[in-house]
């Protein structure tokens, strides 16, 4: 996969299929306009072509005061389109001036003139533009007097609405298996592994204490999840804590602390990949040490029954 982050007459190419969008998250339904170009690739020689933005829109457009996590960093966009098979992926810098384009603008400076425009594809409620205003309807009046076509892909059908938005507030509920289903795999964070307070050692449940990489990733719920840890390219169950550790601290701090099972290596300043299997409990004050521990065991025992299943 070819990337660029700049318009380039170098890299024009008339016979492109291309679609737009943010992709927070690559879930199913965007696997679906994925698909759908992929299938019209297959039928002439063409070339697929994503175009997404970088910083996410919403970070720019958001009010001041609010916040927007995201499901994606541009570095899991990048791996996730490489397997997926596209074959050019653009990423364009969002900014107030994009964000004031009117989308037959963006369509000509863009798409026509900058990328090269045979089939555009777009989701069922996808627009693009100032005030979102480029969607199917509106494109498909251009398509004469652009040249090109246009496709919409069907919402995909679930027993729920799939979209970024509805994945991200599953996460912050605590329900890590409905967001799994609806993203069509297992949510993940990365971050490095740096020194803690070595606590967890003295009860018998040593740590990787993870700075996650990316400072808008998403972090789900506070509470224990079923994990599995990847590290130097191995994957490892475990269990993970999210949230203050009450029991031990009166800190305010958010902790991220993975217990990896049957694990003791020293991986102090390696990269980890922490992939969500399962929510198991809240996180909660206990009295003492021993309780803590008890409410450990039967936690792991929990992960273990889960893995089994």
């Amino acid at each position: 996969m070819i990337i660029y982050r700049n318009l380039d007459k170098s890299h024009y190419d008339k016979n492109s299929i291309i679609t737009v969008g943010t992709f927070d998250g690559i879930h199913l339904g965007h696997r679906e306009i994925i698909s759908k170009v992929n299938e019209i690739k297959s039928q002439g020689n063409f070339r697929t072509v994503v175009v997404t933005f970088d910083p996410h829109p919403q970070l720019i457009l958001r009010n001041k005061g609010s916040e927007i996590k995201l499901l994606s960093t541009i570095d899991e966009k990048i791996d996730t389109f490489e397997k997926l098979g596209i074959d050019v992926l653009y990423i364009l810098e969002f900014n107030r001036e994009m964000a004031s384009t009117s989308a037959e603008d963006f369509l000509e400076k863009y798409l026509v003139n900058g990328i090269g425009l045979s089939h555009l594809v777009l989701g069922f409620d996808h627009s693009f533009g100032k005030n979102r205003e480029g969607n199917f309807e509106t494109l498909s009046s251009l398509t004469g007097k652009f040249g090109f076509e246009v496709h919409k892909v069907e919402e995909f059908k679930g027993d729920t609405s799939i979209n970024s938005t509805a994945i991200r507030n599953l996460l912050l509920n605590g329900d890590t298996e409905k967001a799994n289903e609806l993203l069509g795999y297992d949510y993940s964070f990365e971050g490095t592994v740096v020194r803690g307070d070595r606590r967890g050692n003295t009860i018998g449940f040593p740590t990787a204490n993870v700075k996650v990489k990316g400072m808008n990733k998403l972090i789900p719920k506070n509470g224990v999840y079923m994990v599995k840890a990847d590290v130097n390219g191995k994957e490892y169950d475990g269990m993970m804590n999210i949230g203050f550790r009450p029991t031990v601290s009166e800190t305010q701090e958010i902790y991220i602390e993975v217990n990896i099972f049957d694990f003791n290596e020293d991986i102090y300043g390696k990269n980890i990949k922490v992939v969500l299997r399962k929510y198991i409990r809240e996180e909660r004050k206990f009295n003492s040490l021993d309780e803590l521990v008890k409410q450990l065991n039967k936690d792991k025992q929990d992960c273990l029954n889960f893995l089994t299943k």
